[in-house]
């Protein structure tokens, strides 16, 4: 087991996330993001709506725009486990969220003693900004 370094001044902290989720009725998908898009943009038309979501990336975008979050907490999502003792086992979606999404797992992890912070690459970020530090607990590369 390796040992957990304690805090010092200079020392970068990395989150690293993952969210994922299963589109169970791109519909609603669709309706949810163009709901986020009317919120943030209360002055959009329903063709400038209807252009702003016309694909997956768009519709993540937007909804992330408006929670922070792909699935905000505050429905729920996140509030229990979504993988692991106590989550829904493989394969089990949720079919009738009004976004048209099932929840499929949430992870983080804590990085410490990254060479650089993101803040500090400026324009040129790393090839894979989401890598491990080659000598981080888990990477065996």
């Amino acid at each position: 087991m390796q040992e957990r370094p304690a805090p010092v001044a200079g020392m970068t902290i990395s989150i690293r996330s993952r969210r994922d989720v299963v589109i169970m009725d791109p519909e609603r998908f669709l309706a949810a993001a163009r709901q986020a898009c009317r919120e943030l943009h209360p002055e959009a038309t329903e063709a400038q709506l209807d252009a702003a979501t016309t694909d997956v990336y768009d519709a993540v975008q937007l909804l992330l725009d408006r929670h922070s979050q792909l699935i905000p907490v505050e429905d729920g999502a996140g509030s229990t486990p979504e993988i692991g003792r106590g989550a829904p086992l493989p394969g089990i979606r949720i079919k009738d969220r009004p976004d048209g999404l099932s929840p499929a797992g949430w992870m983080q992890a804590v990085v410490v003693e990254e060479s650089m912070p993101l803040q500090d690459y400026g324009c040129f970020l790393p090839a894979d900004p989401f890598a491990l530090p080659k000598d981080a607990p888990g990477n065996e590369d």
